[in-house]
């Protein structure tokens, strides 16, 4: 049995000529945190953020199609969150799940992007 301990980091894509407006969205409009990525280590181009403990790596890949695949992050204040984001995304209906609220968006670059925020915590 493996035990996991956390997420280290998530990866997600966007195609090549988006990835500067990429580093724009995910700095200016989510609000995270750019940090340092090893760039010689790598063939491709790409950038890292951080999110509390986790890391988001962005890298570059053609358009893929629409999936349901996505990242969901816990958040302190969901609701603050879905203010924050409303003018500035399409905010996705999701079906409810008893204990948690919860709400999705896509990046501009197809990335479905998920929040929630456990209820009684």
């Amino acid at each position: 049995m493996i035990k996991f301990k956390q997420v280290d980091h998530i990866h997600i894509a966007v195609p090549p000529e988006k990835l500067e407006e990429a580093k724009d969205f995910y700095t200016n409009i989510i609000g995270l945190e750019l940090t340092e990525r090893p760039d010689h280590l790598f063939s491709s181009i790409g950038y890292w953020f951080n999110i509390a403990d986790v890391q988001l790596h962005i890298g570059v890949e053609p358009p893929m199609p629409v999936s349901t695949r996505h990242t969901a992050f816990e958040v302190e204040d969901v609701v603050t969150a879905l203010e924050y984001l409303k003018d500035k995304v399409e905010i996705l209906d999701e079906p409810e799940i008893p204990g948690r609220v919860r709400f999705a968006f896509h990046d501009p670059f197809g990335n479905r992007i998920e929040l929630l925020q456990y209820l009684g915590k």
